[in-house]
């Protein structure tokens, strides 16, 4: 666990640094504040109200003891044992298998579920996955992708301020104009490249946070290999009609792709990933 969190903290500070030497040599001082705060801002509103905006897009349905028993109580049972206020639960009326956890921080968050998990998945493998959702609310999960995504933004809308404004105004920034533009063009994509490797990091983390909640890294392993498999072959619209909503679950839902298609992906390979839970057993 301890390495998870050293790696998500060195990617943080590396984009923390991308975004001042980016800063430096395209906007000045000025240029960082305006890109800092107009990211910051939007964020912001995203971290505050990202929960529910996310759960009315994918029309989900909130459940109760009464309405869902088996699966609210064993959100409520896996709760307990993370020692996190029990969440909202909803589920989702999707054919694809998938889960996701959302809210800004323990006392205001939510886990999801779709239809099509609650019936692929055995009791057992249903916890584990559960569990990995409950254990991104305990990490605080969506505070560090939303300062990684503000990060990210402020590098973006920097580069797009240079490239309409021309770029730094001192006179040093001015005598390398090749090296300026090569800052413009590579730049927000390194910062995607950190955001991804974050949300990667915090992938395994919840992995290990969930095997431990649960009791089970078997059973969570299990899921994933099922997960993907049939997601894989069966299409979640929302998640295609909104891709940035992807990275929320707890396997992509937009499946396919090599190698260099990995280096932004939002997820770590599932293979990799159960390696690492067999390992715990």
């Amino acid at each position: 666990m301890f390495g998870n969190w050293l790696k998500t903290s060195i990617l943080v500070a590396g984009i923390i640094a991308l975004f001042g030497v980016v800063g430096n040599a395209l906007g000045g001082q000025q240029g960082m504040l305006i890109a800092l705060v107009l990211g910051g801002a939007m964020n912001l509103l995203a971290y505050w109200f990202s929960d529910k905006m996310v759960l009315k897009m994918y029309r989900a349905r909130q459940v109760d003891a009464t309405t869902s028993a088996n699966f609210y109580n064993m959100v409520k049972e896996l709760a307990q044992r993370a020692e996190l206020p029990m969440p909202k639960v909803y589920i989702i009326d999707e054919e694809q298998p998938n889960a996701f956890a959302t809210g800004r921080n323990p006392e205001h968050a939510a886990v999801a579920a779709t239809s099509g998990i609650l019936r692929l998945l055995s009791e057992r493998e249903l916890r584990g996955v559960m569990a990995h959702e409950l254990a991104h609310v305990k990490h605080r999960d969506i505070l560090i992708s939303t300062i990684t995504a503000t990060i990210a933004g402020a590098i973006a809308t920097l580069a797009r301020f240079g490239m309409i404004f021309g770029g730094g105004r001192d006179n040093r920034s001015r005598s390398h104009p090749a090296a300026q533009i090569l800052v413009m063009l590579l730049a927000p994509l390194a910062a995607m490249l950190i955001q991804m490797a974050v949300s990667r990091t915090r992938e395994y983390g919840a992995d290990r946070g969930g095997a431990e909640i649960s009791g089970d890294p078997g059973a969570l392993a299990d899921a994933l290999l099922k997960i993907e498999s049939y997601a894989r072959g069966i299409p979640l619209r929302t998640a295609e009609d909104h891709p940035a909503t992807a990275q929320m679950m707890i396997i992509n839902p937009l499946l396919g792709g090599g190698s260099l298609r990995s280096l932004f992906s939002t997820h770590p390979a599932t293979q990799e990933r159960v390696r690492r839970l067999r390992a715990m057993m």
